[in-house]
């Protein structure tokens, strides 16, 4: 009746592209590159939450190469996921994330993620966790070459909720 899931993403920074970190464009001095917007961090939640339904990954529902996806929002990518989510019977309870970047500080703007990151899966910024790291220096990350995102993502069956309520 509860199943959870997990996610990870990963994407290079590239010049001449905005930031977008859960659907909050941030300054700095490069975006990440992709064919949608890029957002690492919206990206892991939403293969979290298509893992906890035993689902393909957003390539399958928004596939790379697909014009219609070009620097598509991935806010749109959760509000997908959260109707499939409904569509399974399911509901989402929460949802936990880790980024992972030596650059730029993120956690100023995790408020305005949390809210963004809610509003798009159904669910309160009190059910979305984000929280930052570095990673020390070391790999890709430590290099400044992107950010990574891992996330975790909880949903249990709407009518097994309603019995247990009552």
């Amino acid at each position: 009746m509860i199943r959870s899931g997990i996610g990870y993403d990963v994407h290079q920074f590239a010049e001449g592209r905005p930031l977008v970190l859960g659907g909050v464009t941030i300054p700095h001095t490069h975006g990440l590159d992709g064919h949608s917007d890029a957002d690492v961090l919206s990206h892991a939640i939403a293969d979290a939450v298509l893992g906890a339904l035993g689902l393909p990954d957003i390539g399958h529902y928004f596939p790379p190469g697909e014009a219609s996806c070009k620097d598509i929002s991935s806010l749109l990518i959760l509000e997908k996921c959260a109707q499939l989510c409904r569509e399974h019977g399911y509901r989402l309870l929460n949802v936990d994330s880790s980024l992972v970047a030596e650059a730029p500080k993120v956690l100023p703007h995790a408020p305005a993620m949390k809210e963004n990151i809610a509003r798009a899966l159904g669910i309160t910024a009190g059910e979305v966790g984000i929280k930052a790291t570095t990673n020390e220096t070391m790999g890709f990350v430590g290099r400044r070459e992107g950010i990574a995102a891992f996330a975790t993502a909880l949903v249990a069956k709407s009518d097994w909720l309603d019995q247990t309520a009552g």
